[in-house]
């Protein structure tokens, strides 16, 4: 088979008339057909003639996007990884699904997630060996466009679902802003945290499935709009000044392997050399509490989101969701808005912080991705944005001794999703170069 080809690649092509949507589609479900054996990326997945049928014209047409299985499809079953929704199928697209197929763009089939998008992890093996973890709870929305099945899937991020398996898996993870993106019609973790966001396989990529996908409107709670992201080049971008990149050092960094830190510290050296301020910097305790906020805020707001389910069907709810659970029922309502005000406050401190750089260079995981399918990895490097809400990309960087991909994190200033991707690229084309 042929080498899978980019999102934007490939919408060029079809709209230029040198791919026709039913090649393009058959090549997809060919390479699926291949892989998803081993793979399990998929709950289900469309046939070859019903994405025949389903494609629609506009600038996504003939595009296969996969959809993690928490985010309602009216034509596909929408399990939320959990028994209690195994024959669910719901009467509305959700609303980023509606844009998907306005913009002619095709689903392809629901990606596995851990149970309710928490850590009950599903079957989904990593693309690069099927001994370790794609990651969570993203676990199959990575794998599909790691493996060459489709060059756009959405997955969402509470804590690290999203920058966590994009690294894992050797993809570009892109969560914007908080309330950037449509959540209306997907299964909520935690009202405060959720975000949906993107994988696909270059920056560029990220950027054109955000404008056509993003909020252009406030219709939904704690929607933004954020403008249309032009590609700049950097000298536009920050004025004829050098990028500022903070290389963040944190209290967790036991955590990392060394593979990891020398992963860090070598994209931090090509920045460098390719024109990059690099500044190491901490922050003070008080952003470090806002992790252990993020999980006072996602378990009482989860307990309330499952309350019916722990009353109807307990015998059909994993350990992972009834803990979860009962951490919510044991915190306070001052423990609870006591993590909303830090969250408040951290989003306008940080933005101080941002005026003495441009973006944060971090550590995305602890590491390689880790061996066995029960795991799906530490989300402690990617908590602190999650709970911020400020934009993040994951971009791979090399490969571990053991084959499986390496990457690091850039973290931007909330809705300033712009700046970031625009140095995300230019991140990305040290890498390259290098590579």
């Amino acid at each position: 088979m042929k080498p899978a080809i980019g999102l934007l690649q490939a919408c060029e092509q079809i709209q230029q008339g040198q791919l026709k949507v039913d090649d393009y589609l058959a090549e997809c479900v060919e390479r699926a057909d291949q892989v998803e054996p081993e793979l399990k990326a998929f709950t289900v997945r469309a046939s070859l003639k019903e994405l025949y049928q389903r494609s629609g014209l506009g600038p996504l047409m003939g595009i296969p996007v996969a959809v993690k299985d928490i985010i309602a499809t009216k034509d596909f079953v929408t399990t939320n990884g959990s028994p209690i929704y195994k024959d669910f199928v719901p009467s509305e697209d959700a609303e980023i699904i509606k844009k998907i197929r306005n913009l002619g763009g095709v689903i392809f089939g629901k990606t596995v997630t851990t149970e309710f998008a928490w850590r009950h992890a599903g079957a989904t093996t990593n693309p690069w060996n099927s001994a370790h973890t794609p990651g969570g709870s993203s676990s199959g929305s990575a794998a599909a466009v790691a493996s060459g099945i489709v060059p756009l899937s959405l997955g969402s991020q509470t804590a690290g679902s999203i920058i966590r398996p994009a690294s894992y898996c050797g993809v570009v993870g892109y969560k914007a802003s908080f309330g950037a993106v449509p959540r209306k019609g997907v299964h909520p973790v935690s009202d405060s945290l959720d975000h949906i966001g993107f994988f696909t396989r270059s920056v560029a990529d990220a950027r054109y499935a955000f404008n056509l996908l993003r909020n252009t409107e406030i219709n939904e709670k704690d929607a933004i709009v954020i403008p249309e992201i032009l590609s700049k080049p950097l000298s536009e971008e920050l004025g004829n000044q050098q990028p500022r990149i903070a290389y963040l050092k944190t209290p967790f960094d036991e955590l990392l392997s060394q593979e990891q830190i020398k992963t860090v510290n070598h994209a931090a050296t090509l920045l460098k050399q390719s024109g990059a301020h690099i500044e190491e910097i901490t922050l003070p305790q008080m952003y470090w509490d806002g992790i252990e906020a993020l999980a006072v805020l996602m378990a009482c707001e989860a307990a309330l989101v499952h309350e019916k389910h722990l009353e109807q069907y307990p015998e059909l709810l994993g350990f992972d969701i009834k803990e979860l659970i009962e951490k919510g029922r044991s915190h306070s309502m001052v423990d609870y808005l006591q993590a909303k005000d830090l969250q408040a406050n951290l989003r306008l401190s940080i933005s101080q912080d941002f005026k003495n750089f441009d973006a944060i260079l971090a550590a995305p995981a602890t590491g390689e991705a880790p061996q066995g399918l029960s795991f799906t990895g530490n989300p402690i490097f990617c908590s602190l944005w999650s709970f911020i809400g400020t934009p993040a990309v994951a971009l791979p960087v090399r490969k571990s001794s053991n084959g499986l991909p390496l990457g690091i994190q850039l973290v931007g200033n909330y809705r300033e999703d712009e700046k970031l991707l625009n140095i995300a690229e230019f991140a990305e084309m040290c890498f390259k170069v290098e590579g």
